[in-house]
Formats: C-alpha cells, structure tokens, sequence
C-alpha cells in the first residue's frame, strides 16, 4: 500500500474526513475508491458513498478478498444509516467470517457491531447480547471499544437495567474521549441522555406523574399490581400476564386500574373497550363476557368484582394498583418512535422493524402525514419517512424490549 493510502486512512481512522479526501480525491485505483466511499459516508452523502464503495468492490481482484470484504462492510453500514432493513444480513455475515479468517479482528468487530446494531432495530435482543458476548472489546481501538459499549448500554436500556447501561455508557465516554473524535463524542453524550428522559407516566389514584428508567426498574419491587401499556401486560413482581394479543381485555384491565380502587359503570367499560356511544343489551352481554375472560387471565393476581353500577378490580395481595404508559400516548406511537431516532426510514425498513405487515405502515404513516405529524420525500421505492423532533416522545431506544426476568 502506498504512503498517500496510509496517510488517508490514519485520518480517516481519526476522523479527518477532509485531510483523508485530499489524499485520495483525484485517485480512482481500488483502494482510493473505498476509502473515498467509507469518507463521503461519514460526511452523509450516502448515494454518492455506495457508488464508490461498489467500484470499489469491483476493482478488486478475486485475490483481495479482504478488501472485498471491507467494502462489504462498509456498505452495509451505509445501509443501516440510511435504514435499509431490506439489505442481505448474509452478506455481511460472510464478510465478518472472511476478516475473522484472515486476521482482521477490528473490521471484523466492526461487522459484529453492525450485526448488533441491526438486531437491536427489529428487536431481537437475545440475538444481539449473545453475538456480542463473543467479542472482547479490551484489543480493540478506542473507537470500536465505543460502538461495543454503546450497544451494550443498547440492551441494557431496553432491559431496564439502569446500572448496566450508566455503567457502559461511562466505558464509552472514556474509550471516546481517548479516540479524540468529536463525533463519537456527541454520540455518546446524547446516548446518555436517554436514561434522564421521562421514559413513561404513571397514573395511579387519579394522578399522573413521569418516571425516569429508574424508577420504572424499580417499581416492580414496590409490591402494586402493574397495569402495563408499553408492553399490553399485567404483572406484579413475580408474575407477568400477557394481554397484547387481545386488546378488549387490556382496554377494559387498563379502565379498571386506572379507577382502582373505585369501581367502573358498564357504560364506561363499554365505551373504552368497544367503543360504543349507545351501550344497548348485546353490548351487555359482550360486556359479562369479556369480564369473565379477563377475571380468568388475571386470577392469579387480581379478582374482579360486580358492583351496583358495574366492576371493580380487587387485587390479590398487592398494595395498590397502578398503569404504566408511555409519556406520551399516540394511535401510531411506535412509528413515531422508530422516526424519532433524526433518520429517514422507509415503509419496508418500518414493516421490518416493527413486525408489522407493508400496508398496516402505511396505513399509519399516511395517518400521522395527514395529521402532519410526519413528513416524506422521493418518490416509489425511493420514498423516506422523517419527522420533526417530538418533544418529550421516546426515542427508538426506549422501545419496550422482553420483560426482565424475576
């Protein structure tokens, strides 16, 4: 490798985007292309970015599977930034297989990150924390060390494991502060300011109150019976009751939490879970139903009883009754969510995020976009999906991961 390659890629490696241009600029050999391509990635010209690093691709030889293998990787960092979920995981795979092959531990790391990175968007935090316990971050230089401590702090955050995440994300800060990059510097500083956002809202005796992450950790331990609508469940400490699947059971559970330890009229039941205006008998009668469905899920934690004018929620042996909620309640807050992270999404990279089918997103966002809470650019497959910042929303990594285990 010549001494113009070297010196762009030590500024590159320290984040001289420009002085790593100026090297390579008028440079179309190989290993110009994709170091110009990883440059102007950096730089957020993602298009102009991809071109290059597929030329770069290219101009290597079958022999130079490595640097094929670099480009592979870091296209599908680009990829990622531009929330293309669609792009082949197995790609990137391969790639990592090829540079732990070879030697190349830091852009195989790098790869292994990037495979976290993308499990953590969908959700598959087991996935990702058992990918990432195969990786020793303590060879690694500064700037991989941030990018592992910062899905670490990832997990840990969804996990509601407050200690874990401060911890990690002060691990980051440090490996940060070492690199000298100012951007890995930024990005750490507002990871940290997740955990002192308002993460959800209380209501309990007909107050409402925000809670940090902390708090929201640590009120499974306060003995109340949990009415949870971040994750449509109920639970206490010991017991987590799933209701996500039947949403007529968690509107009339929720309904009766938040009235605890008073009781709810038939006719307010009705309204929340059925949305009926008119409670007429057959509403009634669905009405009996739906509540002994609900008292036969809850028994193990709660009893619900008639009262004169309707039901009244009795729990078992918990102190008090509260409902969780997000701090602010949207029809299509998880779509909200997922574009409040700054980046451009599009409508497949949301189905694929959220589990949900291409037209319900869409559906949604043509809802949000009418309420001109969202907005979109390009056309066709080209479309992307941005919003403003919401203030006091939660952000991607708020998102409610599995339960912590009891």
């Amino acid at each position: 490798m010549d001494s113009l390659i070297t010196a762009a890629a030590r500024a590159l490696a320290a984040g001289d985007l420009l002085g790593a241009l100026k090297r390579v600029a008028l440079r179309d050999d190989a290993p110009a292309l994709a170091l110009r391509g990883i440059a102007m990635a950096q730089l957020g010209d993602l298009v102009r970015a991809k071109v290059l690093l597929r030329r770069a691709a290219r101009a290597f030889g079958p022999r130079e599977a490595v640097a094929r293998a670099r480009c592979v990787v870091a296209e599908a960092e680009i990829a990622l930034v531009s929330r293309d979920l669609g792009w082949p995981a197995k790609a990137l795979a391969a790639a990592r297989a090829i540079l732990e092959t070879q030697g190349d531990r830091i852009n195989a790391a790098h790869a292994r990150h990037l495979e976290v990175r993308r499990l953590l968007l969908i959700g598959r935090l087991d996935e990702a924390e058992r990918m990432l316990a195969g990786l020793d971050p303590a060879p690694l230089p500064p700037a991989s060390r941030v990018a592992h401590e910062l899905a670490v702090a990832g997990i840990a955050i969804r996990r509601l494991q407050t200690k874990v995440a401060r911890a990690a994300l002060a691990r980051a800060g440090r490996a940060a502060r070492e690199a000298g990059i100012p951007a890995l510097m930024a990005e750490v500083d507002n990871a940290s300011l997740v955990i002192d956002t308002p993460a959800a809202r209380l209501i309990a005796h007909g107050e409402e109150r925000l809670l940090l992450l902390e708090d929201v950790e640590r009120l499974p331990a306060s003995g109340a019976l949990i009415v949870d609508s971040c994750r449509n469940v109920v639970r206490d400490a010991d017991t987590v009751i799933p209701l996500a699947t039947r949403p007529v059971l968690f509107a009339l559970a929720r309904t009766l939490a938040e009235a605890w330890p008073a009781d709810v009229s038939r006719n307010a039941l009705i309204a929340g879970a059925f949305r009926g205006k008119h409670a007429d008998e057959s509403h009634r009668a669905r009405l009996r139903v739906e509540i002994g469905r609900l008292r036969a899920e809850l028994k193990t934690l709660a009893d619900i009883s008639a009262t004169e004018r309707g039901f009244a929620l009795m729990p078992n042996s918990s102190r008090e009754v509260v409902v969780l909620t997000p701090p602010v309640e949207e029809q299509h807050g998880q779509v909200l969510a997922f574009l409040a992270d700054g980046e451009a999404w599009s409508s497949s990279a949301l189905a694929i995020a959220l589990g949900a089918s291409p037209r319900t997103v869409q559906r949604a966002l043509d809802a949000l976009a009418a309420a001109r809470k969202v907005q979109s650019f390009g056309r066709g497959p080209a479309r992307r999906w941005t919003t403003p910042s919401v203030p006091g929303f939660p952000t991607i990594l708020l998102l409610p991961g599995p339960l912590p285990s009891d």
